[in-house]
């Protein structure tokens, strides 16, 4: 129940954040390829919990700088979370703008930068026109 409802919030601030943002598109499903035109801009969310964040966990990225530039990267603490609500997460946001046009990949791994066990690890295929 807890995995649905942080689903369900992602997808929530998911969509929000896309309005703040413009006609940036979101992706949050790494299973399939990005569409993207060259010198566009589009952003991943991923679902992260505070009390793993406060523990040194979050989402670390990695890309080809010939490709992409990473634009910015913010968290975004759910209502829940925002209310005090032990064990209540948000979404972490990775804007991204495309510089080149080909095939990349951005790799998104779950865990804290100075260990190397992962718990989660997303690979994100991205195709550039």
């Amino acid at each position: 129940m807890k995995k649905f409802l942080i689903l369900v919030m992602v997808a929530i601030l998911t969509t929000m954040a896309a309005g703040c943002m413009g006609e940036v598109k979101t992706y949050t499903d790494s299973g399939r390829t990005l569409d993207i035109g060259v010198d566009q801009e589009f952003v991943i969310a991923l679902g992260s919990e505070l009390t793993t964040l406060i523990t040194g966990y979050g989402w670390q990225e990695s890309h080809d700088d010939a490709m992409l530039e990473m634009v910015e990267k913010r968290y975004k603490l759910s209502g829940e979370a925002e209310q005090g609500v032990v064990g209540a997460g948000g979404v972490e946001y990775f804007r991204f703008k495309t510089l080149n046009t080909g095939k990349t990949e951005i790799t998104m791994v779950y865990k804290r930068p100075w260990e190397e066990a992962v718990l989660d690890r997303k690979v994100f295929a991205v195709s550039i026109k």
